[in-house]
């Protein structure tokens, strides 16, 4: 994983420099790429690492399926009907997706409850420093979703009680030895970096940077060696092999659903439905597997 933070860090700054050369509609495509290859191909397999934990269970792979299916429906029709209160569970579950993502090796020592804590409060810090240097572009695209009018996000005061909870619990896993001060300084250094990718990035330029090199990438690589139990060329490319068909149908799906709705409902919105839809199922059975990976 050393050799991923040091491509994430030289990748990031790769990132910036395109920022400064692209137009910005031309940085949106870009982006929205990025999310729709590398994130959406991240979140394909969730049917084989089910597979993978159900495979000395007697829990039937049909009744697990069927769930899944409910879950990616329940999705859309939430969006679908109460855009807002899907938002906050979307925010909500990718902020624990995040943070667990990121912090699930370093802190597999740390008390559970404590564990649950900072993953969640970190993906939301995360967001929020995202948010924080797109005030503007946040109460539109809420407002485009939504159709309520934000006045301010509260992002100061946010990100501020946020860092005062992450600290107090890094302070505690380094007094218990669970982390030592090289690491809990590794990570502030990625923290000070993508504030300056986010800083100078469009919104959705900004997340996509971190969505596909500092949480997509590593994801994928935790999931070819749960599954495969390796990270050899023949494992990579029988895991993009078997995410393929779930990758295409997962496009379809999407246009299928832009072109039904393209008349009732705006892009952003019909764009965080779908990933939503993905990101509801995708971060329960990760939660699954990193519980599977610690028995």
């Amino acid at each position: 994983m050393k050799k991923i933070y040091g491509f994430s860090i030289v990748s990031s700054f790769f990132g910036l420099w395109i920022t400064s050369l692209l137009p910005e509609n031309i940085e949106l495509t870009l982006g929205f790429l990025l999310i729709f290859t590398f994130g959406m191909i991240h979140g394909s397999n969730d049917i084989l690492i089910i597979k993978q934990i159900k495979k000395h269970s007697d829990q039937g792979l049909f009744k697990v399926l069927l769930t899944y299916l409910i879950v990616v429906s329940s999705a859309v029709l939430i969006f679908y009907f109460t855009p807002i209160f899907a938002l906050i569970l979307f925010i909500s579950f990718s902020s624990y997706h995040f943070g667990e993502q990121h912090w699930e090796e370093l802190l597999s020592k740390l008390n559970k409850s404590l564990r649950i804590i900072f993953f969640f409060n970190y993906g939301l810090f995360i967001l929020y420093l995202i948010f924080f240097f797109n005030i503007s572009s946040v109460i539109d695209i809420v407002y485009e979703i939504a159709g309520i009018k934000l006045y301010t996000i509260f992002c100061n005061e946010i990100i501020l009680g946020l860092l005062l909870i992450l600290s107090a619990i890094l302070i505690y896993a380094y007094y218990t030895k669970i982390l030592n001060l090289s690491s809990i300084f590794k990570e502030l250094f990625s923290v000070v970096i993508l504030a300056i990718i986010f800083n100078s990035s469009s919104l959705i330029w900004g997340f996509s940077i971190y969505f596909i090199l500092w949480h997509s990438i590593p994801s994928l690589l935790d999931q070819i060696s749960f599954i495969y139990g390796d990270l050899k060329k023949e494992s990579v490319l029988k895991y993009v092999k078997n995410a393929f068909p779930y990758w295409l149908i997962s496009i379809i799906g999407m246009t299928v659903l832009f072109l039904i709705f393209k008349q009732e409902k705006h892009f952003y919105t019909l764009f965080f439905a779908f990933i939503a839809a993905v990101t509801f199922p995708h971060a329960i059975v990760m939660l699954s597997m990193f519980s599977k990976k610690a028995n």
